[in-house]
């Protein structure tokens, strides 16, 4: 059996024993988590979410890109669309992880890695890659400083440590901006 029947089979037990048509596309937490697409940073496993608490957004290394930028950009509009407004009262938690992927990627393709994240391979060399503490603070750091981005959120970062499962908040939540 290939991996695209198992998954099939699966989505057959999905339908049967946790599929919910309730669920809206507004999170009902209303937290947004930016985070890294390794597959042992599940932000619904190893934070233990509900289908519909929260927002998640991947990519390698959960790092702010142009992409993320402009997701976090468009979401409000998404949400008005629905009758929902974004803004005071979200989240925007950034979560990174020990033993990421991106140092890999930084040490073997520093030049596809920057442009990714849509820096100059020297600003690359500041970005902490190799310290996910050190990261995740300066993507806050980048986060808040991004004016482009909708203020009023609550922002924070963590690092998952993927030794012993255990988060710890690098960056305790504040406001985005006013």
């Amino acid at each position: 059996m290939d991996f695209l029947e198992t998954i099939a089979k699966r989505n057959e037990k999905f339908v049967q024993d946790g599929f919910s048509a309730s669920l809206k596309i507004i999170p009902i937490a209303k937290t947004i988590i930016v985070g890294c697409l390794d597959p042992r940073v599940d932000p619904m496993d190893i934070l233990g979410l509900e289908p519909d608490e929260a927002a998640i957004i991947r990519n390698i290394g959960g790092r702010i890109n142009p992409a993320v930028i402009e997701t976090l950009i468009l979401l409000p509009a998404v949400a008005k669309a629905v009758g929902q407004n974004m803004g005071p009262g979200w989240n925007l938690i950034i979560l990174h992880h020990t033993d990421c992927g991106i140092i890999g990627c930084y040490k073997h393709a520093p030049d596809q890695l920057a442009k990714h994240l849509g820096v100059t391979r020297p600003q690359l060399d500041c970005m902490e890659v190799t310290d996910p503490y050190k990261a995740v603070a300066q993507d806050v750091a980048a986060w808040k400083a991004n004016s482009d981005v909708p203020g009023g959120f609550m922002i924070s970062g963590v690092v998952y440590d993927v030794a012993t499962g255990r988060i710890q908040v690098v960056v305790p939540p504040t406001q985005l901006r006013e």
